[in-house]
């Protein structure tokens, strides 16, 4: 599954920030956390309608993640090795999404 794949990934990038960003590693993890679960939720919903909106709430954080990792780069607060070691699977998840 590709969204868990990314939250792993995001997992090892961020967990090895310093101490003074642990809010930015939080909000990072977090909203990686956000697009499997929502992926999963609106999976296990009644209907088509409610699934596809839990995939636009899912959309919503991937975006957010994204974000995060271009803004981290351009601080210097994650390496561009980091960078890159997160963002293939953005991709394959906009796809489900």
């Amino acid at each position: 599954m590709d969204a868990v794949e990314y939250y792993k990934k995001t997992w090892e990038v961020f967990r090895k920030l310093p101490y003074e960003l642990r809010r930015v590693a939080s909000q990072q993890i977090a909203s990686t956390d956000s697009v499997h679960r929502n992926i999963a939720e609106g999976y296990c919903r009644r209907s088509i309608h409610e699934y596809l909106k839990f995939l636009y709430i899912a959309l919503g954080s991937l975006g957010e993640s994204v974000s995060g990792l271009y803004a981290y780069k351009e601080a210097k607060q994650i390496s561009l090795e980091d960078f890159k070691h997160s963002m293939p699977l953005h991709s394959n998840l906009k796809m489900v999404c």
